[in-house]
């Protein structure tokens, strides 16, 4: 077996295995990591434990997370908003509250069993769980996303990914007015030291991260309709940046404040326009998303200056 190892550090101390191991593991469901501690995938210090284990400073783990090629990921017929295809890629504008690809313990329902329905095709590089997927936006976020039908459109694409030439740009209603007309945040996103679920702005085990934004709308009851362009790809970037400038995303509750002003579910931004280099053509191609509903319902209110 191949053994991946993590040595808890003091911060940790205390906390349950099966909590800790599925915050370390984004991908993996907390059910599926207990699965793996009932079956004796994960030890601690050489010894099988219970997953209600509390670990202990200095414990090392030794986790064998089984192959992916074992799980049955079935295509699943679905109403995809598709606005390209050729023979080598196909563009889609997901919609809010789909998940891109399965992941160990939640096989259905995402993105990549719509596209198997439809494609039969698709690249793969990256395995059985993410079939044709070169890049992925949050559950929560909306808008364009890239897949490819063959392996190598895909190392083309991830090339230009890898390179940061991809064009890649995002709406978002934002908490308080910002001052400034454009922006440009360069700060490191890593793990949280506080909350492994969250990124957060770290100079520890962080990458570089860089956010372009430019202000289009401020509202007078404190709210501000920006547009963010990527330089880098960072998990969470665009959401992880705005609160650390004290400007968190409406409706995202993980990195902002727990206020409901408006009806929506998840944070309110949307990747409207995706543009790159054509495997197949060379040529530079770029799309664009109108934003969904629950975000126009958000702007008309703020637009008509209702009270919230």
């Amino acid at each position: 077996m191949n053994y991946e190892e993590i040595v808890i550090e003091e911060e940790f101390e205390g906390e349950r295995i099966d909590k800790f191991l599925a915050e370390e593991y984004e991908d993996l469901s907390r059910s599926y990591i207990q699965k793996l501690i009932t079956s004796e995938n994960i030890q601690v210090n050489e010894k099988n434990v219970k997953a209600n284990y509390r670990l202990a400073s200095g414990d090392i783990l030794k986790i064998n997370i089984p192959p992916s090629e074992e799980a049955k990921i079935l295509p699943e017929k679905m109403d995809l908003d598709i606005k390209y295809e050729d023979q080598d890629v196909i563009v889609i504008n997901k919609r809010k509250g789909m998940v891109v690809h399965p992941a160990p313990g939640n096989y259905t329902g995402t993105l990549v069993n719509g596209l198997m329905e439809h494609c039969k095709d698709l690249s793969g590089i990256n395995g059985v769980l993410r079939p044709g997927i070169v890049h992925r936006i949050d559950k929560d976020t909306s808008g364009l996303i890239v897949a490819c039908k063959n392996d190598n459109a895909h190392k083309f694409l991830a090339e230009q990914f890898k390179e940061h030439t991809v064009e890649r740009a995002y709406y978002a209603v934002v908490q308080g007015i910002v001052n400034e007309p454009l922006g440009r945040i360069e700060a490191p996103i890593g793990r949280s030291d506080k909350d492994r679920k969250k990124m957060a702005v770290t100079f520890k085990n962080s990458k570089e991260a860089i956010t372009n934004y430019k202000v289009l709308e401020r509202f007078p009851q404190g709210y501000s309709l920006i547009e963010c362009s990527l330089e880098t790809g960072r998990t969470h970037q665009i959401r992880v940046h705005m609160a650390y400038l004290n400007h968190p995303l409406v409706g995202d509750y993980t990195y902002g404040s727990k206020k409901k002003d408006f009806q929506v579910h998840g944070q309110v931004l949307h990747a409207y326009k995706l543009g790159f280099i054509h495997p197949g053509t060379k040529e530079k191609i770029v799309f664009e998303a109108d934003i969904p509903e629950d975000f126009k319902e958000v702007l008309n209110i703020l637009r008509e200056g209702n009270p919230l």
